[in-house]
């Protein structure tokens, strides 16, 4: 009984440890949603968003402050949210970034 006890606090160490790991390339950016082809300017306009992004312009989340644009990986985490003022998390790789969660803000 001990033993399987001390094997499964084990594993729970060595589990909470890779999750730390995992969590540490997480990121948190808050920004508004919009497409490609307006970039920075004119993030807030969600019916043109829309519309771009429904011809085949990519979906990116412009960066409060500095206003840099991250081209988002995988568009459908958040689709009908063109245009609002978000902070997403997930993993930044360069230019782009593959979204995990979103809050409204």
């Amino acid at each position: 009984m001990k033993r399987s006890l001390l094997v499964f606090l084990n594993l729970c160490i060595v589990f909470t440890f890779a999750a730390a790991m995992f969590a540490a390339d997480a990121t948190t950016v808050n920004g508004y949603v919009n497409d490609a082809a307006c970039g920075a300017k004119n993030k807030t306009n969600t019916q043109c968003a829309k519309k771009c992004i429904a011809k085949g312009a990519k979906m990116v989340v412009v960066t409060d402050g500095e206003d840099k644009v991250l081209t988002v990986d995988n568009p459908g985490a958040l689709e009908g949210h063109e245009g609002q003022h978000v902070a997403v998390t997930g993993k930044v790789k360069g230019d782009s970034i593959h979204v995990d969660s979103m809050n409204l803000l």
